[in-house]
């Protein structure tokens, strides 16, 4: 049997085909797709292009993404139009103090059949079985709940008593959290913010894309979003990500900003040891370089260059490291920190194979 185009080998019986070069082809149809889903998008968000590319790599990568910003960024409305744009499922979920896990979940009820009086145990799915998922303010609702979502961000599937219920297929959560108000809410533990692939700063728009949305949403605007993407494609365009070739000197460049932030190890930079509490793990890598991979492809290309692993650098690495006082009494956040890591990197292969630093970073 001829192997399937998106595998490579035979096709239709024909001589076989080289990754690369049905990976190219693949990369021009994402890179394509990517404009169309930037000017569908553009009929209702004003701006927001670094966020809304960022969140396409984190979906194309099978990752989940935290957002943070002020109320009235249109954060939820990105994430909804986005799903319309796609094609998939969409849920809200409102995190509220009394949220209790089966309320994201489901539950099982006892149903009764009407012809023969005999009761069963059946599960009502809650809103956590669509295709993308907004977890609205998750630190507004406790631990316990907060738990429930993230064990399925992880697993991708929902325990009720013994049966295992599995998700949707692409399952894409995306949650928002609110900077400013931290008065009975409960933020997220670093050890679980570690679940989320990127944590995205949404800022506040220009003066002109500000201008663009009092226009805007003050007048009539009857824009209806049309769908550019299915949910099968997304799949496979999921699946091609991991085909994506990397070079191991993209792999070390990668580790060498990660392994820089681990404070007391050899090699990392004194300002690091002065100023961070407790750096990122391996999750860490491996995230850089999913999502360099998926933003070469959106770029149109099949193969992955070190600006995709600086572009990245901060939404990866901003909530896996936690910078000490000293820091925060100076003023210096995590991104501050990743910035003067970048700049004391090497980018080439010599460069970073001669340097004494790196060398015993890479025999640590």
């Amino acid at each position: 049997m001829a192997a399937d185009a998106d595998h490579g080998g035979t096709v239709n019986g024909g001589p076989p085909q080289d990754d690369a070069a049905l990976g190219t082809d693949d990369a021009k149809r994402l890179s394509e797709a990517r404009e169309r889903i930037r000017q569908q998008l553009g009929k209702i968000i004003v701006g927001q292009d670094d966020v809304i590319e960022e969140i396409l790599i984190g979906l194309f990568s099978r990752g989940h993404v935290l957002l943070e910003g002020v109320p009235g960024l249109a954060k939820t409305l990105m994430i909804s139009t986005l799903a319309q744009t796609l094609d998939l499922s969409f849920s809200r979920i409102q995190f509220t103090p009394d949220l209790m896990p089966a309320d994201v979940t489901g539950t099982e009820i006892i149903e009764e059949d009407r012809n023969s009086g005999h009761r069963e145990l059946r599960f009502m799915k809650g809103p956590l079985f669509a295709n993308v998922v907004l977890a609205d303010e998750i630190n507004r609702t406790p631990p316990k709940t907060q738990a429930s979502l993230l064990e399925a961000m992880q697993e991708r599937q929902v325990t009720v008593g013994r049966t295992r219920h599995p998700l949707d297929n692409p399952f894409f959560v995306l949650a928002t959290q609110n900077p400013i108000e931290q008065e009975g809410t409960y933020p997220l533990p670093e050890a679980q913010q570690d679940r989320f692939m990127f944590k995205i700063f949404v800022e506040y728009p220009s003066f002109d894309e500000e201008f663009e949305v009092a226009r805007r949403t003050t007048g009539m605007n009857d824009q209806d979003v049309q769908p550019v993407m299915a949910a099968e494609e997304i799949i496979r365009l999921q699946d091609l990500v991991r085909r994506v070739p990397v070079s191991d000197h993209v792999i070390r460049y990668a580790l060498s900003l990660v392994r820089q932030t681990r404070v007391g190890s050899d090699g990392v930079p004194d300002f690091v040891d002065e100023l961070v509490g407790w750096g990122a793990g391996p999750r860490a890598v491996q995230f850089l370089i999913l999502g360099g991979k998926a933003r070469a492809l959106l770029q149109g290309r099949f193969h992955v260059q070190i600006e995709d692993i600086q572009a990245l650098a901060k939404p990866v690495l901003r909530h896996r490291m936690v910078v000490n006082f000293a820091a925060e009494s100076e003023g210096i956040g995590s991104d501050e920190v990743i910035d003067r890591i970048i700049d004391a990197t090497p980018t080439t292969e010599d460069a970073l194979s001669r340097d004494a630093r790196f060398q015993k970073i890479f025999a640590s």
